[in-house]
């Protein structure tokens, strides 16, 4: 036997040994052998692949930190789109949306799957033939972005996946089987940073004199988005599978799981079936008493219906599926004092009081502003200027006033009252069927101003270089007053604008000109139509095809289209 076909043999069996040993730590928690050994076989592998290149395949353990940095990020179009989840944080409500799912569907009878929120950074993995071919963001939930060589530096996802699993059906397995010889399956979950790991590149930033990160999901994230694997590779990153999209005989989410593990991934430990809400409430009270006890960071559980065929029959409502709901724990609270209040004029014409804060940390992100709402919500917590107030990020993101302390009272504190007249165009308002107070003003400088910031926004036109600064400079300037007048602009307008010289200004120039092919959809979410968002103007384009079309639309017309009614 030749050497060259002895070392062949011998990469091929330290693979699949240093595979197997990489599936018993980080999907069953146990080792056979000391890290040490595993350095020692990994090093070997190393060693044999440098002299025989010809031998290294993109599966092999060695390949998980390699190639140039990358100058962007490619977009990924998911077949199917990587969905939102809708919130709840009452018992009622869990109560509340089984009694909904069985008026939609009076005689399914169904279990609930209940597992962890891990706070992390959605994935999408594509596997085709069994080898990992393709890891995404969930992006906008239709298009993400391709981050496969970063991905390849967590050692918890397989590059190659096999059937390990002894707890799967004969027929599943033979499935699977089957799909890892000719076929494609995707993985989803959560990429996520533990805590320990988090201290220690706080630590590390500490010594350098450098910034701390605020917490580990935004560090977890940041740290996929690297356009340097080999950053990425010392965040010591880690992920929990929690969906399977592809048909491996599977009728139960929970059943997905079990295949997940079977394929070399860690699921949640912790996840449950129960039968009924009041499981449901036990099952998050105890995981809430758990919760700084866990190694990672979590913002609640997510309850699926189990059943995959009664999931699918429920379909979606707006961005998220029926047949799913997040169950979150009450938001991390903080107690800071209002030093003033100011009304703020949405595109809309909405005025939305706005509560300037004594800046205060919530949940690892510094807070200096909250929202007030509307009238009625100050009536309501009876909030002035002065009070100190609990401010909570609601769904641990939005800031909001929760309520006022009041025996810190001085006397100082002055009422606040939305004013009856619009604070920047001096115009009417009215009071909405919302309880919230609109400027009557189409005019109104201030929602002028807000609409353009929406228009060049990523989801809408999409202008390059034409952030909220800019467009406040160009009004200001007197270059803009509305949307068409952006398409107006040469370089010769710009240039003698303060920060712009020959190179910016050609730049915006040309991306005002791309933005020009727009899709019919996105051109439509640009419009700001009041109760039109992304999902709407999808259905819209999709089923009218074009602006005329629609300009001829009648309101049955509208009321055929689904999820519009």
């Amino acid at each position: 036997m030749t050497r060259r076909l002895e070392a062949k043999k011998r990469i091929e069996k330290l693979r699949e040994v240093i595979n197997y040993h990489r599936y018993l730590y980080h999907v069953l928690d146990r080792q056979e052998i000391s890290d040490a050994a595993l350095d020692s076989l990994k090093n070997e592998l190393v060693k044999l692949e440098r002299d025989f290149p010809e031998f290294i395949t993109p599966d092999s353990p060695t390949q998980r930190v390699g190639g140039e940095p990358l100058d962007k990020f490619e977009k990924v179009l998911h077949r199917v789109p990587m969905l939102s989840i809708d919130d709840i944080f009452l018992e009622e409500e869990i109560k509340d949306w089984g009694s909904y799912i069985r008026r939609l569907e009076p005689n399914a009878r169904f279990s609930y799957f209940c597992e962890l929120k891990i706070d992390g950074f959605a994935i999408s993995l594509l596997y085709k033939n069994g080898m990992l071919r393709r890891a995404s963001t969930r992006g906008n939930g239709r298009i993400g972005e391709d981050v496969t060589q970063n991905i390849k530096t967590i050692e918890g996802i397989p590059l190659r996946i096999e059937c390990y699993g002894d707890k799967i059906s004969p027929a599943i397995k033979k499935k699977i089987e089957e799909m890892l010889i000719d076929g494609e399956l995707e993985i989803r979950g959560e990429v996520y940073m533990d805590k320990k790991t988090f201290e220690r590149v706080n630590r590390e930033q500490r010594k350098k004199g450098e910034k701390e990160y605020a917490n580990p999901r935004n560090l977890a994230a940041g740290s996929i988005r690297q356009l340097d694997s080999k950053l990425t590779a010392s965040r010591n990153l880690q992920f929990f599978a929690y969906d399977i999209v592809g048909e491996v005989g599977q009728r139960l989410h929970s059943e997905e799981h079990e295949i997940a593990r079977a394929l070399g991934f860690r699921t949640d430990p912790y996840a449950k079936i129960c039968g009924d809400s009041e499981e449901i409430f036990e099952f998050w009270e105890h995981i809430s008493k758990e919760r700084e006890r866990l190694a990672y960071q979590i913002d609640g559980i997510v309850i699926s219906v189990d059943e995959n065929a009664l999931f699918e029959k429920l379909g979606v409502a707006g961005k998220s599926p029926r047949g799913i709901r997040a169950f979150k724990f009450a938001p991390k609270e903080a107690i800071t004092t209002i030093k003033e209040i100011q009304v703020q004029v949405g595109r809309t014409g909405a005025l939305t009081p706005i509560a300037h804060l004594e800046p205060v940390q919530i949940g690892g992100v510094f807070v200096s502003r909250a929202t007030l709402h509307n009238q009625d919500e100050i009536d309501r917590l009876d909030v002035r200027v002065g009070d100190t107030v609990i401010v909570g990020r609601a769904g641990d993101v939005i800031p909001d006033v929760l309520s006022v302390v009041k025996n810190l009272r001085t006397g100082k504190e002055r009422k606040f009252e939305v004013p009856k007249i619009c604070p920047e165009c001096g115009g009417k308002v009215s009071k909405s069927k919302e309880v919230i107070l609109r400027c009557l003003n189409l005019r109104c400088p201030a929602r002028s101003r807000k609409y353009l910031h929406f228009f060049v926004s990523k989801k809408a036109f999409d202008i390059e270089g034409l952030g909220p600064k800019t467009i406040d400079l160009l009004v200001d300037a007197g270059l803009i007053s509305s949307a068409p007048d952006l398409f107006d602009l040469a370089e010769g307008d710009l240039m003698p604008l303060q920060r712009f010289e020959q190179k910016s200004s050609r730049n915006i120039v040309a991306a005002i000109e791309k933005s020009k092919h727009i899709s019919l959809a996105r051109f439509l979410y640009a419009l700001g139509i009041r109760h039109v968002g992304e999902e709407t103007t999808r259905d819209l384009a999709q089923y009218f095809g074009s602006i005329r079309n629609i300009e001829k639309a009648s309101v049955q017309d509208l009321r055929n289209i689904p999820d519009i009614g």
